[in-house]
């Protein structure tokens, strides 16, 4: 067990790191392995999404990642299993807010 302050807070900061990355390992593990058991659009957006997840957390490398969603792609295409499109969100017009009226300005009179 550490002596120094920053020592015990580096030990419960990696404890509660480690927790993290586990829980996203195992749901990435679950994701994947359900997308191998009955390979469906809908499995294979999750294992995708599960993957790009753990990337950004750092728990996997983004190469390793990019070679399992290959992976995936093969198996879903030899099943026969169609991309889910992915619905694009319409651009956001911009509302047109309660414009203030321009304040007019008074000339000074002399």
């Amino acid at each position: 067990m550490p002596i120094i302050k920053s020592a015990k807070k580096r030990v419960r900061t990696a404890r509660k790191a480690a927790i993290r990355n586990s829980k996203t390992k195992r749901s990435l593990r679950t994701a994947l392995k359900s997308f191998t058991s009955s390979p469906t659009a809908k499995s294979q957006s999750a294992a995708q999404s599960n993957l790009d997840k753990a990337v950004k957390k750092g728990v996997i490398h983004k190469n390793k990642a990019s070679r399992l969603k290959s992976q995936a792609a093969k198996k879903a295409k030899a099943a026969g299993v169609k991309p889910a499109a992915a619905k694009k969100a319409a651009p956001a017009k911009p509302k047109a807010a309660a414009k203030k009226p321009a304040a007019k300005k008074s000339t000074a009179k002399k």
